[in-house]
């Protein structure tokens, strides 16, 4: 079920099956292009849209429409973005990340990006069970939120047709949800006056700032750019300049056609919310149940709130897809660690249905709306740590060459990089201000701030690294001195030579190159470190099993490689790898340490990754790695 993998390719199973690279004619050129877009859109015209849309809609009339089209913009800029890199450098933004930033970044960042996934996929399940139970009012909401579990299925049935096929799929629900509106837009006749008034941008309360970074990351989604750089390499391109500006525009015009269509999906709830609720009068509708009720009696046909569910549950599945690709992409690019897709989507699934679950049971269907927009607030706080890696990568001549973005298109992405990042601190200040006003909840307080303390802290590295490295690099490619001649080629010679063991199939190799650096005038410092349970507590008063073999197997090294005259000692270490493996070289005086690099992948980077390179750096002697 999980794996370690090696292929360096996003979405290995269909990375390259959609062949461009042959010869058509006319829109069939641009029709080879079609597809990643439309998956990528769903994710904007998913449940937790509709949450933030009819809220908006509803409590602030067509005010908020300003938002809508500022969000689609920058997503069009953005996600235009992520196909760039995808296309250019072959790399999704998972994979970028990894290789760019160093391992605690990164997990931090995979992290985020999980819990954004878990929100997304958490909206899809409130939706998709709250439109059946508006299509089958006998079905309870709790278990519509089982039922959800069951689109896993779905999902993977349609997979194993191929992405086109996938795509095809995704694109008749695009059809269906905007059919939808479209008629319910028709039935609402709304102000077109007062609709392009809501175009004016205007000053927003704290209620409406909410509501606005809500919309913000409902429509500008993070996991959405993980996903559209990943999916613009199912089409295989050629490596000429041509075939890659030829990709680059046609997903140009792709992302452009599908993100209006989200927009217009978007803009039609919230119109449809101004016109019908607000104008009369029910601006205290914030729940997408209490809408659906409302639309018959409002627009005096029964069409409406049929409609309605409809594409709510098109929405909801739809946005599925979305979410199980980009988790399957983060988990890829950050861990290297791939798992059964139908394993990944329960897990991602089961994840979504606990919160949505508990709400139910403890809240009852009251809550329901108001997690959804929570979601989509989570969603918003995360963009930063998506958006601003994304943009050095396209900056970056060296890995793009001319294919890095313009002066001018940088200066665009970071101001929209500002205002999104700048829109979360005030509403994360607005809504801790709250929070510390109330008295007592000490614990919640410290929680709060050590949280804000450490966002902080991500956000500096993620964005300050690169442009360290960048600077670095340079540095060291400026003209040196003068060449010196080479007039001290001496080896040093090793006295002591320390071998660090692990007692696995790789000992024999390391001793023999440590025996090949100081032949039999050297002494052997045979060492290893105990890293069981007991040891950990104990230290070097342990005395478990592990402990004792051992002990045992560094003797029986020791007589072995003293049976060959070779001068051998031998130490055990405790409890922390990289600490005791350099005090026992300090300790004996060695002069040179012989190590394994064992070339591990996935979360054991994470856990072993950094020992060499920390050793190394505390110790002053040579260290030779050998590789297994």
């Amino acid at each position: 079920m999980v794996n370690i993998f090696r292929s360096e390719n996003s979405l290995s199973e269909v990375h390259e099956t959609v062949d461009t690279t042959v010869p058509r004619k006319g829109i069939k050129k641009f029709l080879a292009f079609i597809g990643p877009a439309y998956l990528v859109s769903v994710g904007y015209m998913d449940p937790g849209n509709w949450a933030t849309d009819l809220q908006g809609g509803a409590k602030f009339g067509y005010q908020l429409i300003w938002v809508l089209l500022m969000s689609n913009l920058m997503a069009l800029l953005l996600q235009s973005l992520a196909a760039r890199l995808g296309i250019v450098r072959r790399r999704d933004l998972a994979q970028a990340n990894r290789e760019a930033y160093p391992p605690v970044v990164n997990f931090c960042l995979y992290i985020l990006a999980e819990i954004a996934i878990a929100a997304c996929d958490l909206a899809e399940v409130l939706g998709m069970a709250l439109g059946i139970h508006l299509l089958f009012p006998s079905i309870p909401l709790l278990a519509g939120v089982g039922i959800t579990v069951l689109d896993t299925l779905l999902l993977l049935w349609l997979q194993s047709f191929g992405i086109r096929k996938l795509e095809a799929f995704i694109f008749a629900l695009v059809l269906i949800i905007g059919g939808c509106f479209f008629i319910e837009i028709f039935l609402a006749k709304p102000n077109m006056a007062a609709v392009a008034v809501g175009f004016i941008p205007t000053k927003l309360n704290k209620e409406a700032l909410y509501i606005a970074v809500g919309i913000i990351g409902a429509t500008v989604m993070p996991h959405n750019l993980y996903l559209h750089s990943a999916l613009v390499q199912t089409r295989k391109i050629g490596d000429d300049k041509i075939s890659i500006k030829k990709a680059l525009r046609f997903n140009l015009i792709d992302s452009t056609i599908a993100l209006n269509a989200a927009f217009f999906v978007n803009a039609a709830i919230l119109i449809l919310a101004a016109s019908t609720f607000y104008i009369s009068g029910h601006s205290s509708v914030a729940k997408i149940e209490d809408a659906h009720h409302l639309l018959d009696g409002l627009l005096g046909t029964k069409m409406a709130p049929l409609l309605f569910a409809i594409a709510l549950i098109a929405a909801g599945q739809s946005s599925t897809v979305t979410g199980t690709l980009a988790g399957q992409i983060v988990m890829e690019g950050y861990l290297k660690l791939r798992i059964n897709p139908w394993l990944r989507r329960l897990i991602t699934r089961l994840i979504a249905i606990i919160p949505a679950v508990l709400v139910i049971v403890i809240y009852g269907d009251e809550k329901i709306d108001a997690l959804l927009v929570l979601s989509q607030v989570v969603l918003s706080v995360q963009l930063g740590f998506a958006v601003i890696p994304l943009i050095h990568f396209v900056s970056d001549k060296k890995t793009m060459g001319e294919f890095a973005i313009k002066p001018l298109t940088q200066i665009t992405a970071w101001l929209v990089a500002i205002i999104l990042v700048g829109l979360n601190i005030n509403m994360v200040i607005e809504q801790a201000k709250d929070l510390f006003k109330e008295e007592g909840m000490i614990g919640w307080k410290i929680a709060v701030v050590v949280f804000m303390l450490l966002f902080v802290l991500l956000f500096f590295a993620m964005t300050f690294l690169p442009i360290i490295k960048k600077n670095l690099e340079k540095n060291s490619s400026k003209i040196h001195s003068d060449i010196k001649e080479l007039s001290n080629l001496q080896i040093q010679s090793f006295n002591k030579i320390a071998v660090a063991l692990d007692f696995s199939v790789n000992d024999e190799k390391l001793i023999a190159n440590a025996l090949s650096q100081g032949g039999r005038e050297a002494t052997y410092i045979l060492l290893h470190i105990v890293e069981s349970a007991s040891a950990k507590y104990l230290g070097k008063d342990t005395d478990d099993e592990e402990t004792r073999i051992d002990k045992q197997r560094l003797i029986s090294y020791s007589n072995q490689l003293k049976s060959l005259t070779y001068n051998v000692e031998i130490f055990i270490g405790y409890r922390n790898r990289i600490n005791e493996i350099v005090r026992i070289v300090e300790e004996s005086n060695a002069d040179m340490l012989v190590m394994g690099a064992h070339h591990h992948t996935g979360l054991k980077d994470y856990l072993f990754g950094e020992t060499i390179d920390a050793v190394r750096h505390k110790l002053k002697i040579p260290v030779l790695i050998i590789n297994s």
